[in-house]
């Protein structure tokens, strides 16, 4: 509750001006009754015409007055929750952006997303709910029932008596509620989790016609949201009718009470119902309110916990920004995922010198990816430490560190827009003859000048209208076009035919000077062309050299060479 009420303050001055209008349209209401009482009671009971016309005329206009309040209080109602929703997600999405890998991990981007959307929609509903009615609801019980012990004093212990009974109920509706809310928006956690996989690998899904077993996962989720929200809902089935139930009561015991004492003045009796009935429409509006209070408080809890969050990843007091040419040391480099009983790499004692492309090969599974991602420190090695032209990156300024890297990742992600905006994420100021070279480069200047409107050409989410190995190239040219000192492929080139593949590594190489080039890759025929290369297994170092030395040391090496070119030979032979 202290996050909500943190940025109701920001918008402290129209909160309490719509307050202000909130109470005046409470006033309002609560005078109608009265008036009423004074018309049956004196104008009709004296048949005085004048009388009549006269609380009528006041009751109109104070009628008017209360719709006039109404509606300014509710323009300043949606004005603040919906900026203050608008504040909560800039604000979420902003502290994400900043969170190191290993935070999203743990986070996980389906939670994320349920809190940046449906979160955030619950406090919002919570806050328009405190303008138009939490604050009136009191204001109209309170009132009402001081009107009612002014005009009838001897219903004052009924009008303890409901009230005590109808505050036990809501705080018990609000102590049940408040577990039940929050696995709710864990289960609507859930659910959102299903859904993105299904559609981020819809096509694999339907290649192996597997529609049924995620429609069966969609389904057991969605049962688990809607048994949690039947299970929050009942304490409102429950709550309700009782509260609903004892102000009824109340209005029989009035009645009663007023039968044979104060029977005469119809007018005050009637303007003690309709009272009571204001109390019982206040109560269940704030038993409703406090019901949206129990879901706001649990959604605030986990906005606050993407808020709070820091990232993993500790920045230096003093950060460097050096000249970075290329030269890397992993010095006893061992790395574990948070959660992860078993270390990813272990041990990796390796000297890259600037200016060397260095091919990294292994089974799946090895570690080459995570390699390769920790040289832009995505996460932070667990024991050692790797040194960027002598520097320790834990202290190289992150963006600077990054800048001088071009990352082009196993997965080709492109970005709704035109090509000519998704290839200068690489460099914003980036000219027109620089990105096309760099198209030129990734072999991809052709199918982009054949795609209708050329660097025009608007493109889907993800790239969905272009094929695998025509994002891939496109990633490969936004690489590029940062013109990095450290180049990372991380297995950017699978979808490639050999041809177009053999096109691609002889522009990188033509092109990329004193580059430094890391070149993750499953296939032996594109490593081995490399200053020196890698061979990893299971997280460890199994040989380091050129092609050469490691056919002649390397078994590993020896066997993915057998596995994949020995056999081609050998066809060739035959």
């Amino acid at each position: 509750m202290k996050l909500i009420f943190a940025y109701i303050r920001k918008h402290l001055g129209i909160f309490l001006l719509s307050t202000l209008f909130l109470t005046m349209e409470a006033m309002a209401d609560l005078l109608q009754p009265a008036l009423m009482s004074g018309i049956v009671d004196k104008g009709i009971k004296n048949a005085s015409v004048r009388q009549i016309c006269g609380y009528g005329a006041v009751m109109l206009g104070i009628a008017l007055t209360g719709a006039v309040c109404a509606v300014v209080r509710n323009r300043f109602a949606s004005k603040v929750s919906q900026t203050i929703g608008k504040e909560l997600r800039r604000d979420m999405y902003h502290n994400v952006s900043l969170l190191s890998m290993e935070n999203i991990d743990r986070l996980r981007p389906a939670s994320i997303i349920t809190r940046i959307t449906n979160d955030v929609a619950q406090v919002q509903e919570f806050i328009n709910g405190i303008m138009r009615i939490m604050v009136k609801a009191p204001i109209t019980c309170i009132g009402a029932v001081a009107l009612i012990m002014v005009q009838t004093p001897r219903q004052a212990p009924v009008m303890a008596a409901v009230l005590l009974v109808v505050s036990g109920l809501v705080l018990a509706n609000m102590g049940i509620g408040y577990p039940r809310f929050g696995t709710v928006q864990r289960r609507i956690d859930g659910l959102n989790g299903v859904a993105r996989e299904f559609l981020s690998s819809v096509r694999v899904v339907k290649a192996f016609r597997a529609e049924e077993e995620e429609t069966e996962k969609f389904a057991e989720a969605s049962l688990a949201l809607a048994r949690a929200n039947t299970a929050a809902l009942r304490t409102m089935a429950v709550f309700s009718p009782l509260i609903n139930l004892t102000v009824n009561f109340g209005i029989v015991l009035l009645l009663w009470i007023s039968g044979d004492g104060e029977g005469r003045e119809i007018g005050r009796l009637m303007a003690s119902v309709n009272y009571m009935t204001q109390v019982l429409f206040a109560v269940t509006m704030i038993a409703n309110t406090l019901n949206t209070a129990v879901r706001a408080v649990a959604s605030a809890e986990r906005i606050k916990e993407v808020l709070d969050e820091r990232p993993a990843q500790e920045l230096p007091e003093r950060p460097l920004r050096p000249r970075i040419v290329g030269d890397i040391r992993f010095e006893q480099v061992s790395f574990a995922y948070g959660g992860a009983g078993k270390e990813a790499l272990h041990d990796m004692d390796i000297h890259i010198r600037s200016g060397e492309t260095i091919g990294i090969i292994g089974a799946t599974g090895s570690g080459k990816s995570t390699l390769v991602n920790l040289v832009p420190r995505f996460y932070d090695v667990t024991a050692g430490r790797i040194l960027i032209d002598g520097c320790d990156v834990t202290q190289i300024d992150p963006a600077h560190l990054r800048a001088a890297i071009g990352v082009v990742p196993q997965k080709a992600l492109l970005f709704t827009g035109t090509i000519r905006e998704n290839l200068r994420w690489g460099r914003e100021d980036a000219g027109e003859e620089e990105l096309q070279a760099a198209a030129r480069t990734a072999c991809a200047e052709e199918f982009i000048k054949g795609s209708g409107q050329g660097y025009d050409t608007l493109l889907g989410q993800g790239g969905v209208n272009l094929s695998g190995g025509q994002k891939q190239r496109l990633s490969i040219a936004r690489a590029l076009v940062r013109s990095p000192q450290i180049l990372i492929l991380d297995d950017c080139t699978s979808a490639l035919d050999a041809q177009t593949e053999a096109q691609v590594l002889s522009g990188l190489r033509s092109a990329v000077g004193r580059m430094t080039v890391l070149l993750v890759s499953q296939r032996i025929s594109t490593v081995m062309g490399a200053d020196r290369i890698l061979c990893m297994d299971n997280g460890h170092m199994e040989g380091y050299g050129t092609h050469e030395e490691l056919m002649a040391s390397c078994r590993s090496y020896q066997e993915i060479y057998r596995s994949q070119i020995g056999r081609e030979e050998e066809a060739c032979d035959g």
